[in-house]
């Protein structure tokens, strides 16, 4: 989350780690995800390519198995390379509920598809290791720095995956119900500065976005939540934070241990950030600044110390990067003036993220660009699209797509100058019907029942027959 990590005298949360960073290293303010969700947003920062080159349409649905990534090209080129923990760049491994789910974003129904979000403590003031999985694999990836790394002739690639700080699944609403429980314990959560946590500010219901609306729905948000349940989710989020911060000064730690850390680069960063109850929503899959923006510090030789880079970057950016040192190029050749190498030079003036899955019943676009942030939704003209100053109205509650119709234009035909984001719309719808169409057919006389018990089935069960209707509907339609 952008909030947490780059906006100087932020002092909601302790991350001693991420602070060392950006004293020794540089920070950028304005880096994104090329698409807010794990699988599409990872195979981006693997191939250097835009979701809708590389048709990663949803959390299942990302690169070849078989894709040459900036690492395979390193390690091709005489690095050892070494991959620790979570990827989900060829799939997120997802539940069939959610797949189904994506594929049937754009029938005509609303279906609650998440647990409801909330806070779990666990354990007491002694308990550091919440998030197991990720310590094991930050632990394989601190030996193998003090026994392999330090032992290699040859330069190192290494890359640690964590899961963290990403809500838990909710066991209280069954296996198929997401990952909506934000859970830590009191010796994380004491990190948080409590009193400091603000309470993001809500449109009404009927003033949303039809997509917003849309998104709070089927993320379980819509109903009544006290001030307190919102700071308690928001809390909970920061100490996860933590955690993940103790992770990185582990690695942090054992590359000073060994003498390493004065001659490696350390890039951290995420593939989406996580809304926590901003914009009357949690998770990711949004536009919005705490879903989009994603934190990117980097720190090592040659590169100076306490900066603050405004240059807009993405993801994406990665790739070129990462491959500029095979190239011999000065890695990170001046920071002071310019994001992250690109092999042309040219850096552009915008970046694009875009959303194709489940919980946003529209293919979404985000054009980044200077002061503004322009949102256009499926086709272009059936949803309305969304426009926001982000100088005059950095939390994002103000579309003035309406009063400034000239700017929506401009920034309109550079977004279709770099995609024909009408022609991707109707691709990806055609893609979902055909999926969702092979696995119908795969079930047989089963679809009926196996349907119902997704994700949604409390809703489902009371009226199967309509629902089931509404998809036949769907499927018969023809795509403009």
């Amino acid at each position: 989350d952008g909030r947490l990590t780059f906006y100087p005298g932020n002092q909601t949360v302790e991350l001693p780690f991420i602070n060392f960073m950006k004293r020794r290293g540089a920070v950028f303010l304005n880096a994104y995800t090329n698409s807010p969700i794990c699988c599409p947003s990872r195979a981006a920062m693997w191939s250097g390519l835009f979701t809708h080159l590389t048709e990663s349409w949803n959390n299942f649905k990302g690169l070849d198995p078989d894709y040459i990534t900036w690492m395979d090209l390193m390690q091709k080129h005489g690095y050892h390379t070494q991959k620790y923990g979570k990827l989900d760049y060829t799939s997120g491994h997802h539940s069939v509920s959610n797949r189904v789910e994506a594929w049937t974003r754009d029938v005509d129904f609303l279906l609650r598809q998440e647990g409801r979000p909330m806070v779990n403590l666990t354990g007491d003031r002694r308990h550091v290791r919440v998030m197991e999985a990720d310590w094991k694999n930050t632990d394989k990836a601190v030996a193998w720095i003090r026994e392999e790394a330090i032992n290699l002739t040859q330069p190192f690639a290494l890359y640690l995956g964590l899961n963290l700080p990403h809500p838990y699944p909710s066991p209280y609403a069954g296996e198929n119900f997401g990952s909506s429980t934000f859970l830590t314990s009191p010796y994380w959560l004491e990190k948080v500065m409590y009193e400091a946590i603000k309470i993001p500010k809500w449109s009404s219901l009927s003033e949303m976005h039809p997509v917003d609306y849309y998104s709070s729905y089927t993320k379980n948000c819509t109903g009544q939540f006290t001030k307190k349940e919102v700071k308690n989710i928001r809390a909970f989020y920061y100490a996860m934070c933590a955690e993940t911060d103790a992770m990185l000064g582990e690695v942090i730690s054992a590359l000073r241990d060994t003498g390493l850390l004065k001659e490696t680069i350390v890039i951290f960063t995420s593939d989406h950030g996580e809304l926590a109850m901003e914009h009357r929503q949690f998770y990711k899959m949004s536009m919005y600044e705490g879903s989009s923006h994603v934190p990117l510090l980097v720190m090592g030789p040659g590169i100076k110390e306490q900066q603050q880079i405004s240059n807009l970057v993405s993801l994406v950016d990665i790739y070129p990067t990462m491959l500029g040192e095979l190239s011999h190029l000065d890695l990170f050749f001046s920071l002071s003036y310019c994001c992250i190498y690109v092999y042309n030079t040219y850096v552009p003036s915008w970046v694009l993220s875009e959303f194709h899955g489940c919980n946003v019943n529209a293919s979404t676009y985000m054009l980044r660009t200077g002061k503004w942030k322009y949102i256009a939704y499926s086709d272009g003209h059936s949803v309305l699209p969304q426009l926001f100053d982000l100088s005059a109205d950095p939390d994002e509650l103000t579309n003035v797509a309406v009063k400034f119709p000239e700017i929506v234009n401009s920034l309109d035909k550079i977004l279709r100058s770099v995609v024909n984001y009408p022609k991707v719309s109707s691709y990806v719808q055609e893609y979902n019907k055909k999926q969702f169409i092979s696995w119908k057919q795969s079930l047989g006389q089963n679809y009926s029942a196996v349907i119902a018990n997704l994700r949604w089935h409390q809703d489902w069960l009371k009226k199967p027959k309509k629902y089931e209707k509404a998809i036949d509907e769907w499927l018969s339609q023809r795509i403009n």
